[in-house]
C-alpha cells in the first residue's frame, strides 16, 4: 500500500532496535486494562486482549506496565511481576503475543508518588515529601536504602520478564512515575547524590538501567520518558535530551517517547490526550530529542489514523510510531492501514471511556469496539463479511426500527453473518444523534463511530426504508423471525417550564443550530450533563453571557475526566458560570426559583432558557409490535438513555445472537400445536 504521491509507505518498512527485528514501524503502546486478577495474575481476557493485536500487525506489543514491588500497586486487577509466582501466567502472554507474529516487551514501573492509599493501601513515596495534587494524600520521601531496594526490585522484574520469554524490557519513566519524580526539579528536592542537580536527579534511573545491564547483558532494555511535563518548573529540553544521550552511552535499544505526567487531569490531558489536541502533537518536543540520538525513537500523541503514523515518520520526527488508543479501537488497525483486511478501520475518538474506566477500577472498555476485552473479539465477528455466514437453516428475517448508530450496528452485524435484514427509519434521513454528537467544536472525529458502520450498510445491500412508520399491520406483512427496537431517545419535557417568562429551548435543537441564540442573550441552561456543557460550549461568546445550573454536585459526571476539565477550563475561558448542587424548582415573575439543601433564593431567568436534563427511551413502537405478535429486543437508547459504548454493544451483542432465535414460522406452529 502506498501513501498518495509519496511511493511505498514507511510505516510498513521493517526495522530494528538492537538486536531486534520488527516486521513494520507499528508499536502498540502500553495502556493498562484491569484485565488482571486481584491478585495480580494474568487471565485469559489479557492472553486474548493482546493476542488478537499482534495478529492484527502490530510489530511489537509492549504490555502494560506491570508492578515490580509488592507495595506499589498501580490498580486492583492490574498485571504484577514482583514475585516467580507470575511468570507461567506472563508466559502464556507473551506465547499468545508471539504467535500472532509480534514481539513482546514487558514495561515495568512504579508509581512514587502516584501510588494511591485511599484505593489500593499503597503507601505514596517519592523523592522528597510531598502531596499528591490529585488525592491530597501525603507522600514520603525514600530513604537510600529503600532506594536500593526498589532497584533490586526493577531487577528481579527484569530478570523474571526475561525467563518468561519477554523480548525486551522497558522502563517507565514517564507520565510522573517515580523515575519522573526524581528527574524533574518541580518535585525533586533532595540534598543528597540524588537530587539537585542534573546527573544526580538521573542517578535513579541511570543507575537502575546500569544494574539491570550489568546482570542481564543479554536483555535488551527500553525507556519511556515524558519528552516535556508540560508545566513550569519542570525540565527542559536540554535536560530531556542529556537524559537520553545517557541512557543511549548505557546500552538501551530505544527510547519510548510521551509526554505530561498522570498527576492531574490538566497534566494527565499531555499523557492521554483529549480531542481538543491536535494529531501527532508531541511532535515538536520528539524531533530534537530524535535528531540528538543514534538509536531509535518511538513516538506517541494522540495518532488515530495511519497518514498520522506515516506523517511522523515522513517528518523525520522518530523511526517508530507508538499506536495506543487506537489499537484498543481496532486492534487490526495495522494490517488494515497495510490493506491486509480490506475493511474500514474503527477510529479512535479520543472519548478517553478507557481510561476514565481504568482509573475508576474498572476494567477498560472502548466506546468504538465494546468487544473489547471479551472472547468475542475476533476478526471473524468484528468484521463478519469476511468470514462465512453461517449455515442457510440458521438464517433469521431480521427488522430494524431505527437507522441511527444502535440500529445501524445491529443490521451490520446481523447481514453480514447472513441474515436477512431491512432497516425501517420514520424520519427522511439516518444517523440518528450523530449529528449532535459531532457538532461541539472538538468533536470531529466522533464521526468515525458513524463513518465506520454506515458505508458497510450501503456495500452489504442493506435496503433502508425512509419515511416509514411500524404500523401493526406492516409488521405482520413483513413477518420477521425478530424486530431489533433501535429507536432511539426523546428529549424530556419539563412542566414546569410552560410557565417560563423567556422563551425556552431544548438543548439539542441549540446544538442543531446555535444560532437560534441570539447574540449578545443572557441564557440559562438547566442540566449541567455533558449535553447542556456542550450547549454552552457552542454558544458561549457574541456578548452572551451563560450560566448553567446543575442538581449533582459536580457537572459532567459521566464524561471522562482529562476531556471534562479540558472542557471546564475552555468554559471558564469563556466566561461560563456553573452552579452545581442547585435544583430548579419553578419561576417567580421572571425570575428561576433555585433551592440548595435549605437555601432557597432567585436569579432572573434571562433572555432564554436552555433545557439540557436527561432524555427519555422513545419506545411508542413497542404496543405495535405487542398487537403484531413479533418478537422484539431494544437495543441502545430505546433501551436505556446512554452512550455510544453502551449502545453499540447492544446492538453488536444481539446482531450475534440472532440465529440462536427460532423462525417465527417455528414459534406460530408449536403455539398451534399447543392450542390444539
Amino acid at each position: 500500500m502506498s501513501a498518495a504521491g509519496h511511493g511505498p509507505m514507511l510505516i510498513a518498512q521493517p526495522g530494528t532496535m538492537g538486536p531486534l527485528a520488527l516486521r513494520n514501524r507499528i508499536i502498540m503502546g502500553p495502556m493498562g486494562t484491569n484485565y488482571g486478577t486481584g491478585d495480580g495474575f494474568s487471565t485469559e481476557r489479557d492472553k486474548l486482549y493482546y493476542a488478537e493485536r499482534a495478529r492484527g500487525g502490530a510489530a511489537m506489543i509492549i504490555t502494560e506496565a506491570m508492578v515490580v514491588s509488592a507495595g506499589a500497586r498501580n490498580h486492583r486487577n492490574s498485571l504484577c511481576i514482583h514475585h516467580d509466582r507470575f511468570i507461567p501466567g506472563l508466559a502464556a502472554v507473551v506465547e499468545a503475543i508471539h504467535e500472532g507474529g509480534a514481539l513482546a516487551v514487558a514495561q515495568l514501573n512504579h508509581r512514587g508518588g502516584l501510588l494511591r492509599r485511599s484505593v489500593l493501601g499503597m503507601e505514596p513515596v517519592g523523592p522528597s515529601d510531598w502531596t499528591h495534587p490529585a488525592t491530597g494524600e501525603p507522600i514520603r520521601s525514600l530513604s537510600v536504602g529503600e532506594i536500593r531496594a526498589i532497584q533490586e526490585d526493577f531487577l528481579s522484574s527484569a530478570r523474571r520478564a526475561w525467563e518468561a520469554g519477554y523480548d525486551a524490557v522497558e522502563l517507565h519513566a514517564a507520565n510522573g512515575y517515580l523515575f519522573q519524580q526524581f528527574f524533574t526539579p518541580r518535585i525533586n528536592r533532595r540534598d543528597d547524590v540524588y537530587g539537585g542537580p542534573l546527573g544526580n536527579r538521573m542517578r535513579l534511573l541511570m543507575e537502575t538501567v546500569e544494574l539491570i545491564r550489568a546482570k542481564l547483558p543479554d536483555l535488551p532494555l527500553m525507556v519511556r520518558v515524558s519528552a516535556t511535563e508540560y508545566v513550569e518548573g519542570g525540565y527542559g529540553e536540554a535536560e530531556i535530551i542529556a537524559l537520553c544521550q545517557a541512557l543511549e552511552r548505557a546500552g538501551v535499544i530505544a527510547i519510548d517517547l510521551s509526554g505530561g505526567s498522570n498527576e492531574s487531569p490538566a497534566l494527565s490531558r499531555y499523557c492521554i490526550q483529549p480531542p481538543s489536541f491536535p494529531r501527532r502533537f508531541l511532535e515538536p518536543f520528539a524531533r530534537p530529542i530524535k535528531d540528538a540520538l543514534n538509536i531509535p525513537v518511538i513516538m506517541a500523541g494522540r495518532i488515530i489514523d495511519p497518514e498520522d503514523a506515516e506523517g511522523v515518520l515522513r517528518a523525520g520526527s522518530a523511526q517508530f510510531v507508538a499506536v495506543c488508543r487506537a489499537l484498543v479501537a481496532d486492534p487490526y488497525w495495522t494490517n488494515k492501514a497495510f490493506g491486509a483486511i480490506p475493511t474500514p478501520i474503527k477510529k479512535c475518538i479520543s472519548c478517553n471511556v478507557c481510561f476514565e474506566r481504568l482509573t475508576l477500577e474498572q476494567d477498560v472498555a472502548c466506546v468504538a469496539n465494546p468487544l473489547v476485552g471479551t472472547e468475542f473479539e475476533r476478526l471473524d465477528l468484528a468484521e463478519p463479511q469476511l468470514a462465512d455466514p453461517v449455515p442457510e437453516a440458521l438464517r433469521r428475517r431480521v427488522l430494524v426500527l431505527g437507522a441511527g448508530v444502535a440500529g445501524v450496528e445491529a443490521a451490520r452485524v446481523a447481514a453480514a453473518r447472513g441474515h436477512s435484514v431491512e432497516i425501517w427509519e420514520a424520519s427522511d434521513r439516518a444517523g440518528g444523534q450523530v449529528p449532535l454528537a459531532t457538532a461541539g467544536p472538538d468533536k470531529a472525529d466522533v464521526g468515525g463511530i458513524w463513518s465506520y458502520r454506515w458505508p458497510q450498510i450501503e456495500a452489504l445491500g442493506v435496503p433502508v426504508r425512509y419515511a416509514t412508520e411500524a404500523t401493526a399491520a406492516r409488521l405482520r406483512d413483513f413477518a420477521p423471525d425478530l424486530v431489533i427496537v433501535a429507536t432511539g431517545s426523546r428529549a424530556r419535557r419539563l412542566p414546569m417550564l410552560d410557565a417560563a417568562p423567556c422563551p425556552t429551548i431544548h438543548a439539542w435543537e441549540v446544538i442543531r443550530d446555535p444560532s437560534r441564540i441570539p447574540p449578545g442573550s443572557t441564557v440559562t441552561v438547566i442540566g449541567g450533563g455533558l449535553v447542556g456543557l456542550e450547549t454552552a460550549d457552542l454558544i458561549m461568546g457574541d456578548g452572551r453571557c451563560v450560566t448553567v445550573l446543575e442538581g449533582l454536585p459536580t457537572v459532567a459526571t459521566g464524561m471522562a475526566r482529562n476531556n471534562r476539565f479540558d472542557l471546564l477550563e475552555r468554559l471558564e475561558r469563556g466566561g461560563v458560570t456553573c452552579v452545581t448542587g442547585t435544583l430548579v424548582e419553578g419561576f417567580e415573575g421572571s425570575n428561576l426559583v433555585l433551592r440548595n439543601g435549605e437555601r432557597r433564593w432567585t436569579m432572573p431567568a434571562g433572555d432564554v432558557i436552555v433545557h439540557a436534563v436527561g432524555p427519555v427511551p422513545n419506545r411508542d413502537v413497542l404496543p405495535l409490535l405487542q398487537e403484531a405478535g413479533v418478537e422484539h429486543v431494544l437495543v441502545g437508547d430505546c433501551n436505556r438513555p446512554s452512550d455510544f459504548l453502551d449502545g453499540i454493544r447492544d446492538a453488536w451483542m444481539t446482531a450475534l445472537a440472532v440465529e440462536r432465535r427460532p423462525k417465527a414460522r417455528a414459534r406460530i406452529t408449536a403455539a398451534d400445536l399447543a392450542i390444539s
